[in-house]
């Protein structure tokens, strides 16, 4: 017999009754039964019960086993009693009589139990994460992560795509976020980067020849941490094509994504129509760029409406410049107690409150309720409402100034209407490419024109575009939302060197400084480069979703805390001062 199981414990049926076996597993739970032992022993695959009398020669070592000891059992598989079957289990037509055991592995006294649904602080559960990982919805979790990412590549070989790996030390690049830096040692005061992107050595593959790239990349970003971001290093499924334009990457990447859910959504609904939203219009519409459609509610701009009406505050900030009134629709939102709560809500998010007004019976009919509606009269509040499709025991809600103020809370405030009103359908993936990204940003404080998105996108016009106001300038770049979450990222790459160059340029990049940090690049581009496109797809948030988790970390084997510290093995850490001499650094104390 093996040294240490014959069997898993998923693995034993009825057929197996009678059989002398050996299972190795962690001690899940330990019940005393009027003398007789009970265990259940799980392993990774399952869960068998194992039990023990007076009777057994091992009866005072099984006796001594605790939760999580490490254990190995010889023993006679039995039948259980009709009515002692747990038909929630594989094994559980059977039990095993123990006649050995070996313990493998003792257990001091956990700071968390695995058995059970108790909730733990996140310190403690990344501290000890090896034992957090045990518990059942980790093990599902990771083994999900595992079937996805494989399926990924399933996906990608049928479509023709190979896969390739690029550098993880390498130089620094423009991408959005901080580089995480690497001292050489063979060239002191010199730096290498963790990419945070495969970006630049993919484009070079395609100028290699290699029509169809992809890989399962590591990418590695000094971020603040949010719910759904982790703040060190994430994966991402990494792909590029050739002689391609924007749709061809959508109508590849769709069937991949779209399968992905399919295959591991546990039956929710998969919608097959991904709608193309421009980015002004999802800014308007939902208040971001990666809405949730699920939510059908549309926000619109209502600001006619209240120029140069009765409620001063509205019809005063419409004369400045850049400014508008947007109404959030609310179907169903008609009670003066539901109105105060979203009011409650826009004041917790730092904004004075929403003007709204709801519909109800009045004595002549429907009629207009709140103070908006009795500031500005009967004939404005049924212009709004008509724009709007809304009725009877339906609300609106209004917010106003210019977007960039609003908008966040605007777009919060959709998804809370959505929630409290039922109109969000939890059962389903909702996905919209949002396309149209301006190239290029203003600072409000200083003036500078900066990327928006990623640098190395093709405007839309191509050289002539750039000759105009940048901030009029359109990328073909683009994004896929699901459910309030951005899951792909790409763009059409800018392939021609005098368009890049003119890009960087309305950035503040000097040509020089171009070749200087891309020289690969820009010598490459000078030998016959393709037109070439692609994106990127969060492994992390894909399986977040599809686990139905609010939190990435629920979905990353070991991740860090919201500190970006790796408790469990106590990262970041101080160097010693040898490895500080051999890369000729000197740390400097911090007040």
């Amino acid at each position: 017999m093996h040294a240490y199981r014959s069997h898993t414990c998923a693995e034993l049926t009825k057929q197996n009754v009678g059989e002398t076996v050996r299972l190795s597993g962690w001690v899940h739970r330990v019940r005393d039964h009027g003398g007789v032992l009970f265990i259940d022993l799980r392993d990774h695959y399952g869960v068998t019960q194992v039990l023990c009398d007076p009777d057994s020669p091992v009866f005072n070592e099984v006796e001594k086993v605790r939760s999580e000891w490490c254990i190995r059992i010889d023993g006679t598989v039995k039948a259980r009693d009709p009515e002692l079957i747990n038909a929630k289990l594989p094994t559980g037509e059977i039990e095993v009589y123990i006649r050995g055991l070996e313990v493998l592995g003792a257990a001091n006294e956990l700071p968390l139990m695995v058995f059970g649904d108790q909730e733990y602080p996140e310190e403690t559960r990344l501290r000890y994460r090896y034992l957090d990982l045990r518990r059942e919805e980790m093990q599902n979790n990771m083994k999900l992560r595992s079937d996805v990412v494989a399926s990924i590549r399933r996906r990608m070989w049928d479509q023709k795509f190979r896969e390739y790996q690029t550098p993880i030390i390498t130089a620094s690049s423009p991408e959005g976020a901080r580089d995480f830096l690497v001292p050489s040692r063979l060239h002191p005061g010199k730096f290498y980067a963790l990419p945070q992107a495969p970006q630049l050595f993919k484009q070079l593959i395609m100028v290699s020849g290699f029509d169809r790239y992809f890989q399962i990349a590591p990418c590695f970003r000094d971020e603040d941490p949010r719910a759904d971001r982790s703040p060190t290093d994430f994966y991402q499924l990494d792909m590029e094509m050739s002689f391609v334009e924007q749709q061809d990457v959508f109508d590849t990447i769709q069937p991949v994504i779209e399968g992905i859910f399919e295959e591991f959504g546990g039956g929710r609904k998969v919608d097959k129509h991904w709608p193309q939203i421009s980015y002004k219009d999802a800014a308007l519409w939902y208040g971001t760029d990666k809405p949730d459609l699920r939510n059908p509610i549309k926000m619109q701009d209502c600001s006619e409406h209240f120029r140069g009406s009765g409620f001063a505050i509205f019809a005063k900030l419409l004369e400045q410049d850049g400014t508008e009134i947007r109404a959030i629709p609310a179907p169903g939102g008609g009670s003066r107690k539901f109105c105060d709560r979203m009011n409650s809500f826009a004041q917790k998010e730092g904004l004075p409150g929403m003007g709204y007004i709801f519909w109800r019976d009045g004595e002549n009919g429907m009629e207009a309720a709140g103070p908006l509606a009795k500031n500005i009269g009967p004939e404005r509040t049924e212009a709004i409402r008509q724009q709007l499709g809304l009725g009877k025991g339906d609300a609106a809600f209004f917010l106003g100034g210019k977007p960039a103020s609003f908008e966040r809370v605007a777009g919060k405030a959709r998804d809370v209407i959505g929630e409290e009103l039922g109109l969000t359908d939890k059962d389903r993936f909702a996905f919209a490419w949002i396309v149209d990204f301006p190239m290029y940003e203003k600072d409000e404080e200083t003036g500078e024109i900066d990327f928006s998105h990623n640098p190395f996108s093709m405007p839309q016009g191509g050289l002539d575009a750039l000759s105009g106001d940048p901030l009029d300038v359109l990328g073909y770049q683009y994004d896929l939302a699901c459910n309030g979450y951005e899951l792909i990222s790409g763009a059409i790459r800018n392939h021609k060197l005098d368009i890049m160059i003119k890009a960087f340029e309305l950035a503040g990049y000097g040509e020089d400084e171009v070749r200087k940090r891309f020289g690969g690049m820009v010598n490459a581009f000078q030998f016959g480069a393709p037109p070439h496109g692609g994106c990127a797809a969060g492994i992390d948030r894909i399986v977040m979703l599809l686990a139905d988790e609010q939190n990435i970390r629920e979905v990353i084997m070991f991740p860090m805390n919201q500190r970006a510290e790796d408790l469990m093995m106590g990262a970041p850490s101080e160097p010693t001062s040898d490895q500080l001499m051999e890369l000729n650094l000197r740390v400097i104390p911090q007040d």
